[in-house]
Parts: C-alpha cells; sequence; structure tokens
C-alpha cells in the first residue's frame, strides 16, 4: 500500500513511509517510530492508518545515525542494536525531523490541513513533546520512555493530547508513571488512559508482551480521538 517520500531540512534530508487512505483530500496523522527503525510493525500501523481513512506518514528518525533501519524485537542481536539507536538518539534533532515531517504533510493537496501525531515507545516521548513544541493538530503517545523527565514541558501544550500508560511497563516504572499523572493528571488538554497488568508495548503486534484486548481498546480511544480532533 506504501511508498516512500523524501523531506528536505536545512540540516539534509530523509525518507518518510507514507500510506494514502481512499479519500482525498484527508487529514493526515504523523505516525512516530519505536527504537528499531521504520519496520514491518510500524508500517502495518501506517497502513492501518490509512485504511481508517487518514493519510499516514511515518518518517526516517534515525537518518541522522543511520538511514534505513528496520529492525525487529526478535533477536538480541537487534536488541542490542536498537538501544544503541536509542542513545545515540538526539531528540531535539528528532523534534525538528517532527515538525518537517508535519510541516511537509500539511502542504500537501491530499491533506486537508489537520494533521496529527501517534508515537510508541521512544516515540511516545517524543509524541508527547510533539504537543509540546509543534502546531500538531493533536498527539497520542504510547508507553513514552523518559516522559517523567520532560514533564516540565507540559506548561506549553495548547492541544489535544492522550497518553496510553502500561502499568507494569519495566521502562517506565510505577514512580515514574506517578509523576506522569501528578504533572498532566489535571491538564485541560490531557487524557490519561492506564492498562492495568500491562507491560511496555502491550499493542506491539507479534511483541513479548503484545496483549490484543486492551491493544484494541487503546486503539479504538485513539481513533475516537483522531476522529474527534481531525476529522
Amino acid at each position: 500500500m506504501g511508498e516512500r517520500i523524501t523531506i528536505t531540512t536545512g540540516d539534509g534530508s530523509f525518507e518518510a513511509y507514507v500510506a494514502r487512505p481512499d479519500r482525498s483530500p484527508a487529514p493526515a496523522v504523523v505516525v512516530i517510530q519505536e527504537i528499531f527503525g521504520v519496520n514491518q510493525v510500524m508500517r502495518d500501523i501506517t497502513d492501518g492508518l490509512a485504511g481508517q481513512g487518514y493519510l499516514a506518514v511515518c518518517p526516517d528518525l534515525f537518518w541522522r545515525i543511520e538511514p534505513g533501519i528496520d529492525i525487529t524485537d526478535q533477536s538480541d542481536a537487534e536488541w542490542k542494536r536498537a538501544f544503541e539507536l536509542f542513545n545515540a538518539f538526539d531528540v531535539d534533532a528528532g523534534m525538528k525531523d517532527i515538525q518537517a515531517t508535519i510541516d511537509a504533510v500539511r502542504g500537501r493537496p491530499d491533506c486537508t490541513g489537520k494533521v496529527g501525531a501517534v508515537g510508541f515507545c521512544l516515540g511516545g516521548l517524543l509524541a508527547f513533546l510533539t504537543a509540546a513544541r509543534t502546531d500538531a493538530d493533536a498527539s497520542v503517545a504510547y508507553y513514552g520512555v523518559g516522559l517523567e523527565n520532560r514533564t516540565g514541558e507540559a506548561s506549553k501544550i495548547t492541544r489535544p493530547l492522550m497518553l496510553h500508560i502500561a502499568e507494569e511497563d519495566q521502562f517506565v516504572p510505577r514512580e515514574a508513571q506517578a509523576a506522569i499523572r501528578q504533572a498532566l493528571g489535571g491538564h485541560p488538554q490531557v487524557q490519561i488512559h492506564t492498562y492495568p497488568g500491562r507491560d511496555h508495548a502491550f499493542a506491539r503486534m507479534g511483541g513479548a508482551h503484545y496483549h490484543e484486548g486492551d491493544a484494541r481498546t487503546a486503539g479504538e480511544r485513539s481513533l475516537a480521538f483522531f476522529k474527534a480532533n481531525l476529522g
């Protein structure tokens, strides 16, 4: 279903995977990757959003480290490489790339001008920052890693944000979850959903902690949120 486009910034160019819906113009959703690059899981999510009527775009945010990363969560070697990429990743540069992606998508004739974002894992943190730092119309963050260290940016959120938090997340311990809820729980633009018994990446199909029921629930909540805020 998808194709590749090139997005150009002042720092260079990078590719993004794009899936188009049947309707045009359509609202858009930027899909923000996990630590495994624009892999099959991310492409499937992008394709799925297109099937729901959205112009879906998944940018290669690791391009500054190594373009075209496409690995899985199925081997120790790939996990090692994924954490190397995570540790090398420049969050501030990545946020510039997300804004560039939003700008590129919003200017397309097949986009209505409404652009949302959804991110997972590392992308969950970046989706939170997308709500704080960009002009995205609505953002959804799945189990964002390190978000508790960025809650000071909550005051900059002026557009809707939805958070999905796994209560047994091995990368977001209970203390971090409490800090997130304390900082964001009363924010007028923020919705928080928690999932008892779920571990990190409960929505990653094929992953060790995938939970079909809660993944479906989170997905339905996210689609309703995008429908309300993007059309």
